[in-house]
């Protein structure tokens, strides 16, 4: 999402900032909720629970805050800083092999939505074709093992391309011609981003291509001081919000895009229609073989020494 990270670096100098409208009465139970990015259409059903009052009906009053570091949500959670933050599959699994308490408690987006990207009108027409060429990413380490995974499928290796960090300017990488391709855009936003800027892009999803599928967006708290009761109201206002919403979705985008400062743009509204489909209908809907799998596959990329059990860090809340 190379518009909203360069966005969020300008924009958030404090360790944490406060995002939406004021809660519900004080006597409902107050809920800090850290989201993984400033709002955007990934969020939907968050912020449709909280416009709307479903939080407000299962007793709590949600609190939806961003961070200056995308990196900090889970570690804060784990720290007792926050109740629950917006997080990621394969975070969440190398957190906990480095011995975070966390648990996953909820899912928001149950597929990637990470991919590969190219540009359509570009040389590179498969994978293949990027040998000898440039690769710009973002996040090294794990956008690397998915990238030598995905290349594996056509028989290339890391060493068969350059990589370029692109500083999360993953659109302007692109158009500059600074690199033929990049690893870490979102289906969901970098395709419009490119079309906004006149430009079509061609697209590989990482679960196509040799990386294990797995929930992109999940909802994760302290393994510690995890409250079942309230999380379960949590989850069923969450399920409420996405039934709503995706029965009412351009009723519910004027609410979305009216809750927040700079969420009534173009590229929101386009995310928005992509994004409404890929929403997890059952936000307590847990696979747990596909745990197991994409564990593995970060052993054997070398992004953690061994899978963690998976009783430490997966919570099915009914």
């Amino acid at each position: 999402m190379s518009t909203f990270k360069r966005l969020l670096a300008a924009a958030t100098a404090a360790s944490l900032v406060l995002g939406g409208l004021a809660g519900p009465a004080s006597a409902q139970e107050k809920v800090r909720l850290l989201l993984d990015w400033f709002v955007n259409p990934d969020h939907a059903a968050l912020v449709i629970a909280r416009e709307r009052g479903f939080f407000a009906k299962q007793g709590l009053d949600v609190e939806l805050i961003a961070p200056a570091d995308p990196n900090a949500p889970p570690k804060l959670v784990a720290a007792g800083q926050a109740e629950y933050a917006v997080s990621y599959q394969p975070t969440l699994t190398m957190l906990v092999a480095e011995g975070l308490p966390l648990v996953r408690v909820g899912v928001l987006v149950a597929q990637p939505l990470n991919s590969l990207v190219a540009l359509e009108n570009g040389p590179v027409k498969t994978i293949a074709d990027f040998k000898g060429r440039k690769i710009g990413y973002s996040i090294a380490g794990f956008e690397e093992a998915l990238l030598a995974a995905m290349l594996g499928t056509a028989g290339l290796t890391l060493k068969d391309v350059t990589l370029v960090n692109v500083n999360f300017a993953l659109t302007t990488a692109l158009m500059s011609q600074q690199v033929d391709g990049v690893i870490g855009a979102f289906r969901n936003f970098e395709l419009n981003d490119l079309a906004l800027h006149r430009a079509a892009g061609r697209l590989w999803p990482v679960e196509q291509y040799g990386v294990p599928t797995y929930d992109e967006l999940i909802l994760v708290a302290g393994r510690d001081r995890l409250d079942v009761p309230r999380t379960r109201k949590l989850l069923a206002a969450l399920a409420e919000a996405t039934a709503w919403l995706k029965a009412n979705g351009e009723e519910a985008w004027g609410v979305f895009s009216r809750s927040g400062k700079e969420l009534d743009s173009t590229l929101n509204r386009l995310a928005w229609k992509d994004t409404l489909p890929l929403l997890a209908a059952d936000p307590t809907a847990l696979d747990r073989a596909r745990y197991e799998a994409f564990a593995d596959f970060l052993v054997k990329r070398g992004q953690i020494k061994q899978a963690p059990p998976l009783d430490s860090y997966l919570r099915e809340i009914r």
